[in-house]
């Protein structure tokens, strides 16, 4: 692999910080909030687990946001945190244990408690295009 696509660091480099959300908060926007207050040019989410009472995510394959607006539970958050934003997937589950995940988006509001911890890289992570996926994608160095 190219160097820009690869990066190591030592385990002990990486710093962890935990949070835990309260009924309201934007998951979306605490995460990228609390990463931006950090020193770290990277990062990712190494745990998560809680409940929202309003989903807005983007699947797969769609370019619009899907709104759900019922108890859901986290069953996996999942991302990495650049200079130029989180990149972060998540998987939610409903009352009948149904799951909906995708890109998660701002909108996604806390229902009772969310508790994260975020690992902090010090590594530089950015996004830039690629010309391969006409997307911006994760970068290092």
């Amino acid at each position: 692999m190219r160097d820009s696509l690869t990066i190591q660091w030592p385990g002990a480099a990486t710093r962890f910080l935990a949070l835990r959300l309260l009924p309201e908060d934007d998951l979306r926007g605490a995460l990228a909030d609390a990463f931006a207050a950090e020193p770290e040019q990277g990062g990712f989410v190494a745990a998560c687990v809680g409940s929202l009472s309003r989903v807005v995510l983007r699947p797969a394959g769609r370019d619009s946001a899907l709104e759900v607006t019922v108890p859901m539970e986290i069953v996996a958050l999942s991302g990495t945190f650049s200079a130029e934003g989180p990149h972060l997937h998540i998987a939610v589950a409903d009352p009948q244990g149904v799951v909906l995940g995708g890109h998660l988006l701002r909108g996604s509001t806390v229902r009772t408690t969310v508790e994260l911890v975020l690992a902090l890289c010090p590594a530089a992570f950015h996004r830039a295009e690629d010309a391969r996926t006409g997307h911006a994608e994760l970068f290092f160095g």
